[in-house]
Formats: structure tokens, C-alpha cells, sequence
């Protein structure tokens, strides 16, 4: 046996009796809350945006009209959720038979072994039908070659600037511009100290929404080693940048999780909004005059760049037999062209598929901003650090946008925890 592969399997071997106790305890709430059960059934878990959730239903109920006597149900988590559930379930040889989400939860699931590579279940032209760098591929330790870990039904999963036309005419060309008018609009007109609109608002909460100004400052989550790099100057810019929006220009809600600010745009109290795909037609379903742009470049840094990601479907590594052929069924439909052609009618989301993406901008106004936006990103890092750096960067984030950390302080404390895990 070589030895990366030794130390591989010493690896897994370690984490597995680590959380042997959790992974039962995860398995039971697993076969409470529907997942793995032995009844014939199929389980997704996913951790969907409402209106997608809406239809992936309309979906898997065609599936099972096309698959008499066959049975789908469908758990909904949030993204850590999901991923801490599906682990711990999967570990103790449960969990759904498909796992949906973006590219970066493969790095750990599949170096814990809880997921199934796909490359031997679809043929070469079938994969060839899909975008290359949609493909989330990896090698794990002591494995020389890449293998396929996810089928993608999207591509993209990144943020963009949107904003209301009735409040915002133009997109601005710069983030100088942006902070002007998000002044501008940023009014308590009653004078009661809540304010009735706001100029920008987004997830203050979550690393996401920082990563795209650390790269308009040069810097990312890895260097090119795939090797942490949290602690320098770009992470003290961005930062920096960030907490003057809330603090030195007051455009920002003094807390503002997902929910808040998107709730705040949606209502129209809000005049810029940094989102993904996935809220973008749920605005104008609440009648949202919706622009897109890419984020502008910063004063003092370049173009900020997103993380761009591919998201879908993982095979169980647990499903075995009839269920297992059956869930490649499923997963061959849910990522075909008619599917993923739906997904982007409804929705404006950049299919994986070629054929279908030829289609998509004819289909949807809002697919050709959101290219615009993907030229500006950044590939996600398929990696399993990448789990770890998420960890590392959301406490220091809230911190500083908390005002309770300066951003060298965040910064220093980012890079010395995330070499630590």
C-alpha cells in the first residue's frame, strides 16, 4: 500500500471512531426525520432557496409518475446543517441516498469516503455534455487521479450586485458611485431613529459575502500551494472596507442576517442587495423593478470576484443495490437539458449542460448579468480545507462587523486558527 494512501486510510479510521458516539446519535435523527429508511423510499437532502425547493418538487413528482411504485421525499437543511447531518449519518452507514449542494462540501465528504465517485456510472459523452468546469473533480490523499464526486445542475452559485431600478436607475460603475447613492438612500425621515430604507444591505453573518471584496483586494482564501492564506494585507483591507460601509458611511443595518436583508430588499427597503441566483426571481415576484451587475470595483482595489461554484447532486456511498440504481436514475433526470433548461425559464440560473446553457439567455433576462458577474469570479476551491477555512473566517467576520474586533486583529487571529484546524 503506498504511503499517502496508508496515511489516508489512518486518517479516516481516525475521524471515524472519533465521531463514532455523534454519528449515532445523527443516525437516529436521521431515521426520525425521514432519511435512509428501509422502506423502498428515496431521500434527497438539499438546502435549497424556497423557491427552488417549490420546483424540485414539480420535478421529483414527474419522476415518480414516469417511475410507478417509486417514492421520493425531500429533507430541507441549511447549508452547515446539511453538511454536519449528512456527515454524521453517513458515518454510521444511513443518510439520503443524494446529497444536494455546492462543490466545496465534496472536498470532506469524499476524503471521509461518504460519498460515491461518479465517473464509472455516466459515460464519457455524457460528462463531455457538461461545462468542464462545472465538474467538481478531486483527488483524494494518496489517489493520483481526480475523480468526479458531484453531477452539477448550475453553474454559478455566486453573488452579484442587484438593486431596485424604482430607487437605482443605472448600476454604478464604481463602489464609490454605489456608496454615494446607498447614502442617499439610507433615510430615517420620521427622525425615531430606525431607519425606513437603507442604501445596501446583504448577510452580515456569513464569510460568503466576504470573500468577493477580499479578492477586489487581491487576496484569497488559499494561495496557489491550496495552502490557507487568511492573514494579510487583502483580509485587513477587506475587512476594513467593510466595517467603514456599516460604521464610517452607515448605509448598512447594525445587524442583518440572510433573512433580514433579504427580506429589506424585498419589501423595497433596501436599495442595493449582494445575492446569489438563487433569490433573484423571488424578487420579482414581489414586484421588484431587479438590476444586476457585477459588484464595481473598489476604491483603492480592482473588481471584487465571488466565489463562482457548480451545485448538485452526490451519490451516498452507503446506497447499494436496487436504491442505488434507481438514485442514478434519478440523478441522470434531475441534471438532464429539460430540467436544467425549467431551472433557468424560472428562475435565470446558468444550466451545466451546454446545450442547455444555449438556450438560457434567451429564456431568462437575468442570465446575461449574471455571466458578466461569473467572468469576474473566482473558482471555488474544491478542497477539504476549505470546510475549515469557513469555520475560522465566520466568527472573526461577525466580530469585526460586530465592531468588537479591529481587522488586523480578525486577520491575525483568522490565519493563527486556521493553520491550528
Amino acid at each position: 500500500m503506498k504511503e499517502g494512501t496508508l496515511t489516508y486510510t489512518k486518517q479516516v479510521s481516525a475521524l471515524r471512531k472519533m465521531i463514532t458516539e455523534v454519528a449515532l446519535i445523527g443516525l437516529l435523527l436521521t431515521l426520525a426525520c425521514g432519511g435512509g429508511g428501509a422502506d423502498g423510499k428515496l431521500f434527497i437532502w438539499e438546502q435549497m432557496d424556497p423557491s427552488e425547493q417549490e420546483l424540485l418538487d414539480v420535478h421529483l413528482t414527474r419522476f415518480m409518475e414516469l417511475h410507478p411504485g417509486t417514492v421520493v421525499e425531500r429533507v430541507h437543511y441549511e447549508t452547515e446543517q446539511l453538511r454536519t447531518q449528512f456527515q454524521n449519518a453517513a458515518l454510521a452507514g444511513a443518510g439520503p441516498e443524494l446529497v444536494y449542494g455546492p462543490s466545496d462540501q465534496v472536498g470532506p465528504f469524499s476524503t471521509m469516503g461518504l460519498i460515491e465517485p461518479l465517473d464509472g456510472f455516466f459515460s464519457q459523452a455524457k460528462l463531455d455534455s457538461f461545462f468542464a468546469e462545472a465538474l467538481p473533480r478531486l483527488a483524494r490523499p494518496g489517489e493520483p487521479e481526480a475523480m468526479l464526486w458531484c453531477l452539477p445542475d448550475q453553474l454559478g452559485n455566486h453573488l452579484t450586485l442587484c438593486f431596485n431600478k424604482a430607487m437605482i436607475p443605472e448600476a454604478p460603475q464604481s463602489f464609490a458611485d454605489l456608496i454615494d447613492q446607498a447614502i442617499a438612500w439610507t433615510k430615517d425621515d420620521d427622525q425615531d431613529g430606525r431607519n425606513e430604507t437603507y442604501g445596501l444591505v446583504f448577510n452580515q453573518k456569513e464569510p460568503f459575502w466576504l470573500v468577493p471584496f477580499l479578492g477586489g483586494f487581491g487576496g484569497w482564501v488559499v494561495d496557489d500551494r491550496n495552502q490557507p492564506s487568511l492573514g494579510g494585507e487583502a483580509m485587513v483591507q477587506a475587512l476594513a472596507y467593510l466595517h467603514a460601509l456599516k460604521f464610517e458611511h452607515k448605509v448598512m443595518p447594525r445587524e442583518a442576517d440572510y433573512e433580514v436583508a433579504d427580506a429589506l430588499f424585498k419589501e423595497g427597503k433596501a436599495a442595493f442587495i449582494i445575492n446569489g441566483p438563487w433569490s433573484w426571481q423571488q424578487y420579482l415576484d414581489a414586484g421588484i423593478d431587479l438590476g444586476l451587475a457585477p459588484i464595481p470595483p473598489l476604491a483603492g482595489g480592482g473588481w471584487p470576484s465571488p466565489m463562482v461554484s457548480a451545485k448538485g447532486y452526490s451519490l451516498n456511498a452507503n446506497a447499494r443495490g436496487e436504491k442505488r440504481e434507481l438514485a442514478l436514475q434519478l440523478l441522470d433526470y434531475l441534471t438532464s437539458e429539460e430540467i436544467q433548461t425549467e431551472k433557468a425559464a424560472a428562475m435565470g440560473m446558468i444550466p451545466s449542460r451546454k446545450s442547455a446553457a444555449s438556450k438560457a439567455g434567451e429564456l431568462h433576462p437575468l442570465v446575461g448579468p449574471s455571466r458578466a458577474q461569473i467572468e469576474r469570479g473566482r473558482a471555488m476551491p474544491v478542497i477539504p480545507e476549505m470546510r475549515a477555512i469557513w469555520d475560522v473566517l465566520r466568527p472573526a467576520f461577525q466580530e469585526v462587523m460586530g465592531d468588537r474586533l479591529t481587522p488586523v486583529e480578525a486577520a491575525d487571529q483568522m490565519q493563527e486558527k486556521v493553520v491550528k484546524k
